[in-house]
């Protein structure tokens, strides 16, 4: 039974939710219908939100497979924390305008991080 890593999921799905709206915030804003309409900020705003769509869902799922492998809650709330902490610091960096590099070079650290742990763990378990 999964028991850690729901929260994790939920709260990248709250982070998801709110990339999302502000996709539709610059979309309203720059009055682009359909794709970027060539807009700098809604194009910005769009693969700040597809980057999360890209990273999350493997690592979340990694990270559930390797709790209902059974491991222990210290790993899963790691790996839990390092993919949201990652997700939630590059959201911010690479949204800013002008980027904030640092934080946005930290989330893909972090990210990285959990996803490479996450494939380790679940192959670890597995034997």
């Amino acid at each position: 039974m999964l028991s850690i890593s729901p929260l994790y999921a939920a709260l990248i799905g709250l982070l998801f939710l709110a990339l999302s709206a502000n996709v539709v915030r610059m979309r309203l804003k720059h009055r682009v219908s359909v794709g970027d309409g060539g807009e700098k900020l809604v194009i910005k705003a769009m693969r700040t939100q597809a980057n999360c769509a890209e990273y999350a869902p493997i690592t979340l799922l990694l990270v559930a497979m390797a709790e209902l492998q059974g491991g222990p809650a210290w790993l899963i709330h790691l790996l839990g924390l390092l993919i949201l902490l990652g997700r939630l610091l590059h959201a911010y960096g690479f949204g800013r305008t002008p980027q904030i590099v640092p934080l946005r070079q930290t989330g893909m650290y972090l990210t990285f991080s959990a996803l490479l742990l996450a494939a380790l763990a679940n192959l670890a378990l597995t034997f």
